[in-house]
């Protein structure tokens, strides 16, 4: 978006309708509708969902929040149906049955336990495939439609129903997968990862540039969970911004196979301002777990390094 104006795109019809049954304070609905709004006017666009929050919250039978097409599948297959319909829409489009002039655009969400864990099979598929469709995913960091269980997504040390914290347990165990790196590996045209910051600019952005780069694209975004990060509701923004602040959640995106960051902290944040904020890391900041924090800035470092090697800075 050249010369990026937020009235003008918070102006565009809304795509997602209100009415849905998502909580307060979730960060899926406030990412959907972002990447949504940066489809061109008159443009169409084909949706697919994996199982989840938001397909369980905005679809149900007969009732859709969707304004566009809407496909609900399996947790794990949401890569191998977008990449279906899209194979579909240009064969029907070179045979005459579907006008030139009209253009569909084929996008997909998922949250981060359709996407990092079961559905990662079809997502690589499709991405490989170089399929000219969107992958969202907005991460959540564990499985909170079932009853936020860890996720390949959950954060080292998180208080998890399946990772719960106690006398033999400090939450859990592993470090969080980095898919957006993941992705990027399989030589796609577009990777980003963005969240909800500032005026909007960055997921704004990101979101045009990987709906209208031709062939695969993948854009990972964090989308705050009030229920299972256990903060008050009208917090996120505040959560987003000490994510990327931290460094926890770096703004970056891959056009080519060249890496970029999007967003170079003034001053970067001790990763405690951003787990102080959230109930399922408030074991940590017992006297007892100082070391925990100490390995999980460690984590944060290390991968924040890496990160500045890739875009050459």
């Amino acid at each position: 978006m050249s010369g990026y104006n937020l009235k003008e795109v918070m102006n565009k019809p809304e795509r997602l309708a209100p009415g849905h049954r998502m909580c307060a304070g979730c960060g899926a609905t406030i990412a959907v509708r972002a990447v949504l709004r940066a489809l061109h006017e008159g443009d169409q666009a084909v949706i697919g969902n994996a199982t989840g929050c938001l397909e369980v919250s905005t679809f149900m039978y007969p009732y859709t929040a969707w304004e566009d097409s809407y496909i609900h599948n399996a947790f794990e297959n949401a890569g191998a149906t977008m990449s279906g319909v899209e194979t579909a829409y240009n064969a029907l489009k070179k045979r005459g049955k579907i006008p030139a002039d009209v253009n569909y655009k084929f996008i997909t969400f998922g949250g981060d336990g359709g996407t990092y864990d079961i559905g990662f099979q079809s997502l690589s598929g499709a991405m490989e495939r170089n399929h000219d469709m969107v992958y969202v995913c907005y991460d959540n960091g564990a499985y909170m439609n079932t009853g936020i269980q860890r996720s390949s997504a959950t954060p080292l040390y998180a208080d998890t129903t399946t990772t719960p914290v106690g006398s033999q347990s400090a939450g859990k165990m592993q470090n969080r997968k980095d898919l957006a790196s993941i992705i990027a590996d399989h030589d796609v045209p577009y990777v980003a990862q963005t969240t909800m910051i500032g005026n909007f600019s960055d997921i704004h952005q990101k979101s045009e540039k990987a709906i209208y780069t031709p062939g695969a694209a993948f854009l990972n975004v964090l989308a705050p969970c009030p229920r299972g990060w256990r903060y008050e509701t009208a917090e996120i923004m505040k959560i987003c911004k000490l994510a990327v602040d931290t460094c926890y959640w770096p703004l970056f995106e891959v056009d080519h196979g060249k890496w970029m960051l999007s967003y170079m902290p003034k001053k970067k944040k001790p990763i405690e301002d951003f787990l102080r904020e959230q109930g399922r890391f408030k074991h940590l900041f017992k006297p007892e777990n100082e070391q925990l924090l100490v390995e999980f800035q460690q984590e944060v470092d290390r991968r924040w390094e890496d990160l500045l090697y890739k875009c050459d800075r």
